[in-house]
């Protein structure tokens, strides 16, 4: 016999239950009116893994949680312990959003008998509902990646209503859509919104998960980011594709917001801690970091993961999904396998199929690097070009071909037979210094973090012109602003997919704060009524001539031959000034691309000096004209300083 359907559906005369629960004694549904507990039904029946039964009168809008009984056995992996209430992970609808309370925790030798129900979110059951239609088709073609927050995005917007903000009703809003619009992106990339939980250390410095990398239920929407639930969030995807813009999720997988064995039991740990969690005695294996690890290569944690993903593809419609931590979705016992049973069967499903996937392809385990690894396709987070074009940009020497590698599509990392798409380029991303700050910080400053400054990395490969932070020297923020246009310009010029950090395109500072995972506060905040329109407007037009130019966004790895009858070689280098480059030591350096009939010039000059710039002979008929400079200069190329140029009709 099959084993039956996992989660809470409403039919005829009740409900339909299944929850799974692998090495439970017995399993209770218990039924709530508000805060008071209302019902229990323990059932009976069992079918592998899997609990289940029929409660007759239940109807669609009930609340309702879990109770397991079992061995209290925290060396050998079991903690089961009904005094806790648990939240079914197959929920789709929450009553509230999780907070933290002594209630929850059950650490001792012996299970703690404080019941935790008046704490803990209750599921809500849904009404039996038709799939939504399809939402119309996104546009093809290349892509550029905005990477934003939900409530970050809209929290200080003054033409977005006070009572949406910080929702996604705040993000389908047309003046933040306008925005976007206006800059040209092509796909948002939204930070974690299935609901989460605190990490225990936050809540007594008065400090929240603002990121929200730390997930309990991964079917429902974070309550404070979707007070209108999936409908919310449909909503606003829908209005995004309307305009043209696809929404990738930045998902998490790789660990749940339990935590370590001193945190709260919510959901999975007194459901299955065995079967869910990778166990090592009465601790975990810690692979993402975090406390715990899912044994994503197991039967159920698997079908939790991929139930998930399909359920925000057709529910929510999303175009995507940015796999956090991806390397521990490809883990086994023995390590990374990148045929691993979960990314085999998101390759092969008929629906994630045909999503953008981008692997973050790392974590903190043994090997956990793994760039490159991923399958042909899928994106892949490329910290390689972040971190050498930094360090180039700073002026680190002997980079300049490591630089070039990178600029031409990383072809070292991801070969050639994947399309040079797969690498997703980078400056800067959530986690870090923004690139206001790359430029005026060699330190980190995260003392808001309540962690005495210790938290966040530590080797930026950051530089301050001489000043560190803040100076009201129009010398030095000349030249700031200055690195960050020719940064924007690099990552948009470079073949790969490029992916801008919210803020970075107006000027956005956090202060030299570099993790600011828990400042849900202007710290984070896009200040609107500070955005440097100018830098917008050029970012918007680097963003143009990207879409608009084959030679800077094709996708098939570079080869330096010719490509067609006109025997021009589908990349060309030399130095600014003309002649080969120095690869040992140069700091100029002009990359010819040319795909399909289009040719550009992206012309670097990294030296404190200005050079000549000489550009290759043009195609007879064809002249070189401007598409933008960082430096809004004419004539040489100016000290620090990028131009793009292409080859138009004369």
């Amino acid at each position: 016999m099959a084993e039956p359907p996992v989660g809470v559906l409403a039919e005829e005369g009740g409900l339909r239950v299944g929850v799974v629960a692998p090495d439970a004694t017995a399993i209770e549904f218990c039924l709530f009116d508000g805060e008071r507990e209302v019902a229990r039904h323990r059932f009976r029946d069992r079918t592998g893994a899997v609990w289940h039964g029929h409660v007759p009168g239940v109807r669609p809008g009930a609340c309702y949680g879990f109770r397991a009984y079992g061995p209290w056995a925290p060396g050998e992996g079991h903690r089961f312990n009904p005094a806790k209430l648990l939240v079914d992970p197959w929920a789709t609808a929450l009553d509230r959003g999780f907070r933290l309370h002594p209630a929850l925790f059950d650490t001792g030798e012996r299970p703690d008998e404080t019941d935790s129900a008046p704490f803990v979110p209750k599921a809500i059951i849904a009404a039996p509902a038709p799939p939504p239609m399809p939402l119309p088709s996104l546009p093809g073609g290349p892509r550029v990646i905005y990477e934003a927050h939900v409530r970050g995005f809209t929290m200080r917007h003054p033409a977005i209503p006070e009572a949406i903000r910080g929702t996604f009703a705040g993000l389908a809003h047309p003046a933040a859509i306008a925005y976007l619009q206006a800059l040209g992106v092509t796909h948002v990339e939204l930070l974690p919104v299935a609901a989460g939980v605190d990490e225990r250390h936050l809540p007594p410095l008065g400090l929240t998960n603002y990121w929200n990398y730390n997930p309990v239920a991964w079917l429902v929407p974070c309550p404070r980011l979707a007070p209108g639930g999936m409908a919310e969030v449909r909503a606003a995807v829908a209005a995004l594709r309307a305009a043209g813009i696809g929404t990738i999720l930045d998902v998490v997988f790789n660990h749940s917001g339990e935590g370590d064995a001193e945190g709260p039991t919510l959901s999975l740990r007194g459901l299955g801690n065995a079967a869910f969690y990778r166990t090592r005695g009465a601790g975990y294996a810690n692979d993402a970091g975090t406390g715990n690890t899912l044994a994503l290569e197991r039967p159920w944690p698997m079908r939790l993961v991929m139930d998930a993903l399909r359920h925000w593809a057709v529910q929510a419609g999303v175009a995507g999904f940015r796999l956090d931590l991806a390397a521990t979705l490809g883990r086994r016992e023995d390590g990374f396998d990148p045929q691993a049973p979960l990314l085999n069967a998101m390759r092969q499903d008929p629906v994630l199929r045909e999503l953008l996937i981008i692997a973050e392809p790392w974590d903190i385990g043994m090997g956990g690097y793994q760039l490159g690894r991923f399958p042909a396709g899928w994106g892949e987070w490329n910290d390689r070009f972040r971190d050498t074009t930094r360090r180039f940009w700073r002026g680190d020497g002997g980079l300049l071909g490591e630089f070039a590698t990178c600029l031409a599509g990383s072809a070292d990392i991801f070969g050639a037979d994947r399309p040079v798409t797969d690498s997703v380029n980078f400056i800067t991303a959530h986690d870090g210094f923004t690139l206001a700050d790359l430029v005026a910080f060699t330190e980190r400053r995260n003392w808001a973090n309540g962690e005495e400054n210790r938290d966040g990395t530590g080797e930026n490969h950051s530089w301050n012109h001489g000043v560190e932070g803040p100076t009201e020297d129009a010398g030095v923020l000349a030249r700031r602003t200055g690195d960050v246009r020719a940064l924007l310009g690099l990552l948009l010029a470079a073949r790969g997919t490029p992916m801008l950090s919210m803020g970075d395109e107006a000027g956005r500072s956090q202060g030299g704060n570099n993790n600011a995972y828990a400042q849900d506060n202007p710290l984070s905040w896009l200040d609107w009524e500070g955005i440097d329109w100018d830098l917008v407007e050029f970012t918007a037009a680097l963003v143009q001539a990207r879409l608009a130019h084959p030679a800077l966004h094709d996708g098939r790895p570079l080869t330096g031959e010719a490509v067609d009858e006109t025997g021009i070689p589908d990349v060309e280098w030399r130095r600014a000034e003309g002649g080969p480059p120095d690869w040992d030591g140069g700091r100029s350096l002009a990359v010819a691309f040319y795909a399909a009939g289009d040719r550009v010039l992206v012309a670097i000059n990294g030296d404190a000096e200005a050079v000549a710039l000489v550009p290759p002979v043009p195609r007879h008929g064809f002249a070189w004209t401007v598409l933008a400079d960082s430096a809004g200069a004419a004539g040489d190329l100016a000290p620090r300083s990028l131009r793009l140029l292409a080859e138009s009709p004369a």
